[in-house]
């Protein structure tokens, strides 16, 4: 009992460090992007993110199973390597690049709901009245946070903005469904050992699109903030969050810790960045958040 106890309360540490750390990321995105384009924002994202998932292999001595890596194993980590790194942060820093960060984050923190209704077609789900009244809720919270609050005319600033951070939730999404079915394989690689390949394959791709339209020229502070969202977005973050999942004795527990993340985010997006924080953007990611929560209730946390 004492050990359960001390894996649950590591677990809880493990997670709550996880959330504090993607509470950042917008932040990070918004200061990064002030040094960079997005294309060489991505670049150095990927490098940076390579070393520290490769730090982690070399310490938990898991270099040795990349010899063993079949042809089937590295074609799957290539597929998953052009969605994510590729296609989803290539998408998602340009939202960024249009957009405020406290509209950029909240809207795509609603991929969790599109992951829901893509399961339909792809996976043959059906959908519930959770699913549903969930949808609802959380993409007029999106409606509010895109228009500022003001419903009267229902004005967007920035469509392609918008339209790009909803964009890279379809793409996450996918990414979501392809590694959970290739998780399902007998010859599943380790979640770890398969995003360092993802990212191997991925960097080719980044580096000829700055190659093609960027350049590769970095200062100091953008190599500094490039190294931040590689580390802590990409690479080291996601290693905690397994580490709570594997410690915890309900997952569920430790998954709903991630709704924190959008409201913390906001708090450094204002204190750091010096946004002044809309009213209706904490209105329209309450009803995002809660059209999540009221979607994934009653379902049991894979």
């Amino acid at each position: 009992m004492t050990q359960v106890r001390s894996n649950q309360k590591k677990a809880v540490m493990c997670g709550l460090a996880a959330v504090i750390a993607w509470s950042t990321v917008g932040t990070a995105f918004k200061l990064a992007l002030r040094h960079l384009d997005h294309l060489q924002l991505l670049f150095l994202a990927t490098v940076f993110s390579l070393v520290s998932l490769g730090l982690v292999l070399a310490i938990n001595g898991q270099w040795r199973s990349l010899k063993g890596v079949t042809g089937l194993q590295l074609a799957r980590s290539a597929v998953l390597g052009l969605m994510n790194p590729f296609l989803y942060y290539l998408v998602l820093f340009k939202a960024y690049s249009l957009l405020p960060a406290q509209m950029a984050q909240p809207l795509n923190y609603t991929w969790a709901l599109t992951l829901t209704f893509l399961s339909v077609p792809l996976l043959g789900h059906r959908l519930t009245w959770r699913d549903i009244a969930g949808g609802v809720i959380c993409y007029f919270g999106v409606v509010v946070i895109s228009t500022g609050g003001d419903l009267s005319e229902l004005h967007v600033s920035s469509p392609l903005g918008v339209g790009l951070a909803l964009g890279s939730t379809i793409i996450w999404a996918l990414y979501w469904l392809g590694n959970t079915r290739f998780g399902r394989e007998k010859d599943a690689l380790d979640p770890v050992v398969g995003l360092f390949l993802g990212f191997v394959f991925a960097l080719p791709l980044v580096t000829g699109a700055v190659l093609f339209f960027s350049e590769f020229q970095f200062n100091g502070p953008g190599i500094l903030a490039g190294a931040y969202v590689g580390a802590i977005e990409m690479g080291f973050t996601f290693v905690l969050w397994l580490t709570a999942m594997r410690l915890t004795e309900s997952t569920a527990k430790i998954a709903n810790l991630i709704f924190l993340s959008p409201f913390l985010a906001l708090i450094f997006i204002h204190f750091v960045l010096g946004e002044h924080i809309l009213p209706g953007t904490v209105v329209g990611l309450v009803f995002i958040v809660g059209g999540l929560l009221l979607q994934s209730s009653g379902k049991k946390t894979a």
